[in-house]
């Protein structure tokens, strides 16, 4: 069984590329995951490369953003290649069958990304973070 499941925080943006071929969208980012570790031993991080492919990868590349809390599922992957040194490099990568936004975000129309997250769950969220094409709630209902 080869199966993964993460939560961490984007370490960078993705980068998005697009293949020769068939044109489909790969992204790139690496998630920052906290080890747990015994009272008063040093915190240790792990940082593992994600790929994602397709629609899903050009969400990520829409909606993810540096210090995004995301969760990631999918399947460890290992290849090697020869670096210019002629040396053999080895890698690991997640390669991603979903990917949870955790915390929301979106890019404004010149492009940049906004300061400030939007957190669905999050108790008390402004009825002005919501995302557009979402109405807020009328706060009176009996349920």
């Amino acid at each position: 069984m080869n199966s993964v499941v993460l939560i961490g925080r984007l370490t960078r943006d993705p980068e998005i590329r697009y293949t020769a071929g068939t044109q489909m969208a790969v992204a790139t980012f690496t998630v920052a995951i906290d080890r747990p570790v015994r009272a008063g031993a040093e915190k240790q991080t792990d940082f593992p490369r994600v790929t994602v492919f397709g629609k899903q990868a050009e969400n990520c590349e829409r909606f993810l953003a540096k210090g995004r809390l995301v969760g990631v599922q999918g399947r460890i992957q290992t290849g090697s290649y020869t670096n210019k040194d002629g040396a053999t490099v080895y890698t690991t990568d997640v390669v991603a069958d979903r990917v949870e936004f955790l915390e929301w975000g979106d890019r404004n129309e010149r492009g940049e990304r906004p300061q400030q997250n939007y957190r669905p769950s999050a108790p008390g969220a402004s009825v002005d973070a919501a995302p557009e094409g979402f109405s807020a709630i009328d706060e009176d209902i009996p349920f």
